[in-house]
Protein backbone atom coordinates (compact mmCIF):
# COMPACT_ATOMS: atom_id res chain seq x y z
CA UNK A 1 0.00 0.00 0.00
CA UNK A 2 2.80 2.79 0.73
CA UNK A 3 4.27 2.62 -2.84
CA UNK A 4 0.76 3.15 -4.09
CA UNK A 5 0.12 5.98 -1.54
CA UNK A 6 3.06 7.76 -2.25
CA UNK A 7 2.66 7.56 -6.34
CA UNK A 8 -0.95 9.32 -5.24
CA UNK A 9 0.58 11.97 -3.72
CA UNK A 10 3.28 12.44 -6.38
CA UNK A 11 0.25 12.98 -8.75
CA UNK A 12 -1.48 15.67 -6.77
CA UNK A 13 1.44 17.51 -5.27
CA UNK A 14 2.32 20.32 -7.16
CA UNK A 15 6.38 19.59 -7.72
CA UNK A 16 6.93 22.71 -5.73
CA UNK A 17 5.68 21.49 -2.50
CA UNK A 18 5.43 17.26 -2.75
CA UNK A 19 8.47 16.84 0.02
CA UNK A 20 6.23 18.53 2.14
CA UNK A 21 2.96 16.34 1.05
CA UNK A 22 5.16 13.46 1.68
CA UNK A 23 6.40 14.53 4.82
CA UNK A 24 2.90 15.45 6.44
CA UNK A 25 1.57 11.87 4.80
CA UNK A 26 4.81 10.18 6.89
CA UNK A 27 3.80 12.02 10.08
CA UNK A 28 -0.19 11.25 10.30
CA UNK A 29 0.99 7.24 8.86
CA UNK A 30 3.64 7.28 11.90
CA UNK A 31 1.26 8.62 14.21
CA UNK A 32 -0.95 6.39 13.63
CA UNK A 33 0.76 3.27 13.98
CA UNK A 34 1.70 4.90 17.45
CA UNK A 35 -1.90 5.78 18.21
CA UNK A 36 -3.25 2.08 17.24
CA UNK A 37 -0.71 0.47 18.73
CA UNK A 38 -1.55 1.86 22.49
CA UNK A 39 -5.30 1.39 21.40
CA UNK A 40 -5.46 -2.10 20.48
CA UNK A 41 -3.16 -2.76 23.60
CA UNK A 42 -5.51 -0.86 26.33
CA UNK A 43 -8.54 -2.28 24.14
CA UNK A 44 -7.16 -5.83 24.39
CA UNK A 45 -6.16 -5.51 28.48
CA UNK A 46 -9.88 -4.25 28.96
CA UNK A 47 -12.01 -6.05 26.94
CA UNK A 48 -10.16 -8.60 25.74
CA UNK A 49 -7.71 -9.54 22.39
CA UNK A 50 -10.74 -10.59 20.42
CA UNK A 51 -12.21 -7.09 20.89
CA UNK A 52 -8.94 -5.53 20.02
CA UNK A 53 -9.04 -7.36 17.02
CA UNK A 54 -12.51 -6.25 15.81
CA UNK A 55 -11.67 -3.10 16.57
CA UNK A 56 -8.76 -3.14 14.28
CA UNK A 57 -10.77 -4.83 11.79
CA UNK A 58 -13.44 -2.07 11.76
CA UNK A 59 -10.92 0.92 11.55
CA UNK A 60 -9.26 -0.68 8.88
CA UNK A 61 -12.63 -1.51 7.10
CA UNK A 62 -14.20 2.73 8.23
CA UNK A 63 -10.36 3.66 6.14
CA UNK A 64 -11.38 2.35 3.26
CA UNK A 65 -14.49 3.25 2.94
CA UNK A 66 -13.31 6.81 3.66
CA UNK A 67 -10.70 6.06 1.08
CA UNK A 68 -13.36 4.81 -1.70
CA UNK A 69 -15.70 7.73 -0.98
CA UNK A 70 -12.97 10.51 -0.82
CA UNK A 71 -9.74 9.68 -3.08
CA UNK A 72 -10.68 9.99 -6.98
CA UNK A 73 -8.82 8.28 -9.64
CA UNK A 74 -5.54 11.23 -11.24
CA UNK A 75 -5.14 9.05 -14.25
CA UNK A 76 -7.10 10.17 -17.08
CA UNK A 77 -8.73 7.10 -19.20
CA UNK A 78 -6.40 5.42 -21.91
CA UNK A 79 -8.53 4.81 -25.05
CA UNK A 80 -7.30 2.27 -27.59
Amino acid sequence: VYPTLLAAIGDVAHPAWRASSVGVYRLWRDLGYAVGALLAGVTADALGLHAAIWLVAAVTFASGVVVALRMRETRGKIYG
